[in-house]
């Protein structure tokens, strides 16, 4: 498969420079171990163990011994979570040499999933979030049938440089298959597979609505409770995104339950049977889908940056609210050439004090529509928030 370097290499190579050990993490099949493997052959002495090969995962048997042996070398550990118990022995392994550049670290789950590390590695390791590719990170972007297929298809690399939009169903179908079934019990999580296709499928109707636990565990024969508790798996194997709402002080009735977003639109498209860009744009899930391409695209992109969305219980609603400091930024995502903005939305923006507001719409240049409020591609947007 054709390598594709990823925009955060330089951030994993810098870190590895000045902590003992670096954490990239992310969803199964995002490229991990590809990228791993491009950054370890770059290092002389370093040495690569896959902990779900046998024969990789047996030699940390005596995990202390090994790792003594090899203790010059940057030793990369790819799946960590099939050995928790190992990060224990991290701890001595890196107090003993006390140099940078020990250990890089995979995994697919989040910080606070992999409680081991938190609570064995603190002020030793740093984290890097690795998501499926970003619009950026592909070569080409330019040209329409490319960016079709990244919108229909995700950012899964298996996924988006598949031969043809059946295979790359077909993988995205398995892949939903296995991690139901065998990804989160590897992680020692076991919730019925049956329940939660149920909710993964009953998300992708609601993608990029507000949450009403109680409905969705009166749907599926649960308990609110339990509904939150399979949201809260999800979120930490990167499958959903859950969106907190603005908490400004304000004198308007706003809504304070958050909003859920399956990541990456190649899966919610999978999930609603959706093969090709065809049949895409003939589905009600289009303008959802838009507005999870552009949020996933722009956060993906950005660091530093406390994201929000706003909504009144009238109805007026601004998708994304961008915070740093005292500066506020907003996108709103529009699936249209030509997108209209009600008047409650530019009160809004003038009541929130938003500093530049952003409309993402598929248009080839950006060009305002009032001061300060600019229409344009989210790759233009994304720039503009980089350069800030």
């Amino acid at each position: 498969m054709k390598f594709i370097n990823r925009i955060v290499t330089t951030n994993i190579e810098k870190y590895l420079k000045n902590f003992p050990a670096v954490a990239i993490i992310g969803p199964r099949q995002c490229g991990k171990s590809t990228l791993a493997r491009f950054i370890v052959d770059k290092i002389q002495r370093s040495l690569y163990l896959d902990l779900e090969n046998p024969d990789d995962l047996s030699k940390l048997e005596q995990p202390s011994l090994f790792f003594n042996q090899y203790r010059d070398r940057l030793i990369c550990l790819d799946e960590i979570q099939q050995k928790p118990e190992i990060f224990s022995v991290l701890r001595s392994i890196i107090d003993k040499s006390g140099r940078n550049s020990q250990f890089l670290i995979l995994g697919s789950a989040s910080p606070d999933l992999l409680k081991q590390s938190n609570e064995t590695l603190a002020g030793r390791i740093i984290y890097q979030e690795l998501t499926p590719f970003l619009t950026s990170e592909i070569d080409h972007m330019q040209d329409k049938k490319l960016y079709d297929n990244y919108w229909t298809r995700g950012g899964f690399p298996r996924s988006y440089l598949a031969v043809d939009d059946e295979i790359s169903y077909r993988w995205r179908k398995s892949f939903i298959k296995t991690f139901l079934e065998r990804d989160i019990p590897n992680l020692g999580i076991f919730y019925p597979p049956i329940a939660m296709d149920r909710l993964w499928q009953m998300l992708a109707h609601i993608q990029g609505q507000v949450i009403n636990l109680s409905q969705l565990g009166n749907s599926l024969g649960i308990s609110h409770t339990m509904v939150r508790n399979y949201l809260e798996v999800l979120q930490q194997t990167f499958m959903i995104r859950i969106l907190k709402p603005y908490s400004g002080n304000l004198k308007k009735r706003i809504i304070k339950s958050p909003k859920i977003y399956i990541r990456d639109t190649g899966i919610l498209h999978a999930l609603q049977n959706i093969m090709n860009f065809d049949m895409l744009f003939g589905n009600p899930i289009a303008g959802a889908s838009w507005e999870t391409l552009v949020i996933e695209n722009v956060l993906g992109n950005i660091e530093d940056f406390n994201a929000s969305f706003f909504r009144t219980s009238n109805g007026i609603e601004i998708d994304l609210i961008l915070e740093r400091g005292t500066e506020k930024y907003a996108v709103e995502c529009k699936l249209s050439s030509a997108p209209k903005l009600s008047a409650g939305f530019y009160h809004a923006i003038d009541e929130l004090g938003i500093n530049r507001t952003w409309i993402a719409a598929p248009v080839d240049e950006p060009y305002p529509v009032k001061e300060n409020v600019i229409v344009a591609p989210f790759s233009y947007i994304i720039e503009e928030l980089k350069n800030l």
